[in-house]
Formats: structure tokens, C-alpha cells, sequence
């Protein structure tokens, strides 16, 4: 136990499981409560991660997360971020598993529609920023703010929260003035809410407000799988019979690739580079692993159960070990006004997003969907999707557009820096 001396107590890991399941305990109840069909689904975790964030957590003037009914002060900081970057691994890995086998073969169907559609919801998304930077230029930039650098920073942030990305905030942080990051990270951290819980609201409303026949939904976006049956037919090798080593092998392939940094530009963008980072790279290298299944005569395709099983530990660790952080910081650094730009960030890009995939591109709900989702690049909101469409095929929709809108948010963010 002296190995821990120093670093985390037994004590203090304890009282984080027992964080974690108690609000997985409530977040599930939260969120099979029903009103007219609309659910939170996994969503629900999230807010009550807030709520216990808010209620049960402090941010003390080093950044620190400290734990109210902790008998010593200790920085759970550190403890919620392993929780949050094991499920992102886990979820996104997952995710890729199960759309590789019907990825390549959809994604060259719709490549067009998914370049186009990722393109689209990210400019739209910056596009109201930019209409955010106008009206508090007329308005006033806010209580905390007293010139436009500082405002920028805090809206670049408010983008990044509203998109939910993570790559968007860390470039807009290491672009703008050393003395305006903090604002990046209080814009992230007040947008963020409703960036989770909008978009995993919009995807159950709209098949409603539409009347969709779901099983008529499902029937177009069946694509069929590439080799799959050539697979499944010869006999492999397995290395485990749950698939846990092929799973850990796109993992840490993925984790790799994740890390190289592309440079952007030594001067014009401050010498920032782009990466896939570790969300990004587990995705790329479980839909490649996925689509193959196999290396050799070795199996690595995990099994269905797994890979369920995986997707839903990954979301819901992921929303609690991002939602305590974000409650806390939400109401530390609160604002009203900082609420309703990030609110705008979020809506305005669904709605555009929304009706240019069904009357431009022509997309079925789902394919429409699905390409929202990753457009967002939101990961509750995938997870919504896939109980709320009963087929985790438009997984592959998702992973189609998200890469699109990854590279697309992080260069939009730094040219608003850039531009304003």
C-alpha cells in the first residue's frame, strides 16, 4: 500500500467507486423516466454527475477538484479524468468494432454526403460564434470581460463546449493569449451541458415529430457487410474467446496514432498542431480492425456481447468522469448570457445540419441522424441513437462523419482566434 503514498490513498480511491456508482445508480433512474416518449436515456448519468459536481465538489483557486465530505482535502481531478479517458477508449473502440464491417462499404455510398454534411454542421457552428462575437460587441461582452481578445477566448470555448469537443478547445487554448485560456476553459465548461443533453434530446425528438416508422427507418440503412461471410466461414484462431486482446490491440494502436501531432502552421496559427488524439486514432483503428476482423488466421474481432457490453461502461464512464468536473466549474463560473451563446452554438448547427442532410443530401432519418451525431461529435448522444433506432448501424454514419468534423472544428475555432 506504500506504493500509493503520495499519490492517491486507499481512502480516497474508495470514496471515487463510490462517487462513480452512486451516480450511476441515480443517473440510470434519471434517465428511464419518461415523459411523452422522451427519455435521458444515458444522458441521465450526466446530470446527476452535474448535480453531485455542483452539490458535492469545489474548484479551489489552484484549479484543484476537492470533495466536500472528504476528511482531508485531495485533488480528484486526476482520478475523474482516468475515469472519462477509459470510457472514451472503451466507447469509441466499441463503436468502430461494430461499424467496420459495413463502414467502408457505406461510407463510399454517401462519402459526398458525410464530407458535406460534417463541413456544413461545423461552419454553421461557427458561423453563430462569429453572430455571438457581434452581438456582444452591441450588447456588452459580460460582467467578467472587458475587451474583445477576452471575449473571443471565452466564445472559441462556449464553440468547443457546444460541439463537445475536446481537440476544439485544446487548439483554441493553445492559440489564443496565455492570459485568455482560463476564459477558453469556462467558456468549454458552461456550454458543455448543453451540448451533451441537446443533442440527446433532438435525436429522440425528431423521429417523433415525424411520425418515422422505425422499421421502415431501419430497412435503409441496411448495407451489406464487406467479407464478412468469408470470415465467419473459415475457422480463426482466437486468442481469447471474449475478443478482449483484439479490442486492446485497437486500443493501443490507437492510442499511438492519436498522439502524433501534424503541424498546423509555425507562425499564422501559433504554431499549433492538429491530432487525432486518443478518441480519434481508437476509432480510425477499430474501424480498420473491424472492417478486416482478422490478422492472418487470427481472430480479432471481439464478440458482440463484448462490444455492448464495452459501449455502454465507456459512455457512461465517460459522462461521469467529465460531468462532476463540469458541475463544478459550471457553477463557479456561471453566466446567463455565456449559457444562451452556447445554447445558439448548439442549436443553430443541429437545426442547419439537420435540414440540409434531409432536403439537400437526400438522407434517410437515421443516415441523417447518425451523421448529426458525429457531425457534433457527440458520443452520448450516439449512445442515445442506437437504443432510440433499435440497430447499432447507424454507428456507421457516425464514424463517417465524425473525422470530417474533427478537423473542421478545431481549424474553424483557430481562424476565429485568427480572424478576430
Amino acid at each position: 500500500m506504500t506504493f500509493f503514498n503520495g499519490i492517491i490513498s486507499i481512502s480516497n480511491i474508495y470514496t471515487l467507486l463510490f462517487v462513480i456508482f452512486t451516480v450511476l445508480l441515480f443517473g440510470y433512474l434519471l434517465g428511464r423516466i419518461t415523459i411523452k416518449g422522451i427519455s435521458l436515456g444515458d444522458a441521465g448519468v450526466f446530470i446527476i454527475a452535474l448535480i453531485f459536481g455542483a452539490l458535492f465538489f469545489g474548484v479551489n483557486e489552484s484549479g484543484e477538484l476537492l470533495f466536500a465530505a472528504s476528511s482531508k482535502p485531495y485533488d480528484f481531478s486526476s482520478g475523474l479524468t482516468i475515469v472519462e479517458s477509459l470510457g472514451l477508449v472503451l466507447f469509441v473502440t466499441s463503436v468502430g468494432y461494430i461499424a467496420g464491417p459495413k463502414f467502408f462499404g457505406n461510407f463510399k455510398k454517401n462519402f459526398k454526403s458525410y464530407v458535406l454534411l460534417g463541413l456544413v454542421i461545423i461552419i454553421a457552428g461557427g458561423l453563430s460564434a462569429v453572430g455571438c462575437i457581434y452581438a456582444g460587441e452591441i450588447f456588452g461582452y459580460g460582467a467578467t470581460i472587458e475587451n474583445q481578445d477576452g471575449f473571443v477566448a471565452m466564445i472559441v470555448g462556449l464553440l468547443s463546449g457546444s460541439l463537445t469537443s475536446t481537440p476544439a478547445f485544446s487548439a483554441a487554448k493553445a492559440t489564443v493569449a496565455e492570459e485568455f485560456t482560463g476564459l477558453v476553459s469556462v467558456g468549454h465548461g458552461i456550454a458543455y451541458i448543453f451540448g451533451v443533453v441537446g443533442v440527446v434530446l433532438f435525436v429522440q425528438i425528431m423521429p417523433k415529430l415525424l411520425k418515422a416508422n422505425m422499421d421502415q427507418e431501419r430497412a435503409k440503412l441496411v448495407v451489406k457487410s464487406e467479407n464478412n461471410e468469408k470470415k465467419t466461414a473459415s475457422k480463426l484462431f482466437e486468442i481469447d474467446h471474449l475478443g478482449f486482446a483484439g479490442f486492446s490491440l485497437a486500443a493501443i494502436l490507437g492510442t499511438i496514432i492519436g498522439q502524433i501531432k501534424i503541424p498546423l502552421s509555425s507562425a499564422g496559427l501559433g504554431g499549433t498542431c492538429f491530432s487525432l488524439t486518443t478518441t480519434g486514432g481508437c476509432l480510425l483503428m477499430s474501424l480498420v480492425l473491424g472492417h478486416f476482423g482478422r490478422i492472418g488466421r487470427v481472430s480479432i474481432m471481439p464478440t458482440q456481447n463484448t462490444l455492448k457490453l464495452f459501449r455502454e461502461l465507456g459512455l457512461v464512464l465517460f459522462l461521469v468522469g467529465a460531468g462532476i468536473p463540469g458541475g463544478a466549474e459550471f457553477v463557479a463560473n456561471f453566466d446567463p448570457m455565456y449559457f444562451v451563446y452556447g445554447v445558439i452554438m448548439t442549436i443553430f448547427p443541429l437545426i442547419i445540419g439537420f435540414l440540409f442532410a434531409k432536403y439537400v443530401l437526400k438522407l434517410s432519418l437515421l443516415n441523417n441522424l447518425g451523421s448529426i451525431t458525429g457531425g457534433m461529435t457527440s458520443t452520448p448522444a450516439l449512445g442515445t441513437l442506437i437504443t432510440v433506432a433499435g440497430t447499432e448501424d447507424v454507428a456507421a454514419a457516425y464514424a463517417a462523419t465524425y473525422p470530417i468534423a474533427l478537423i473542421a472544428v478545431v481549424l474553424v475555432s483557430q481562424f476565429i482566434i485568427i480572424l478576430f
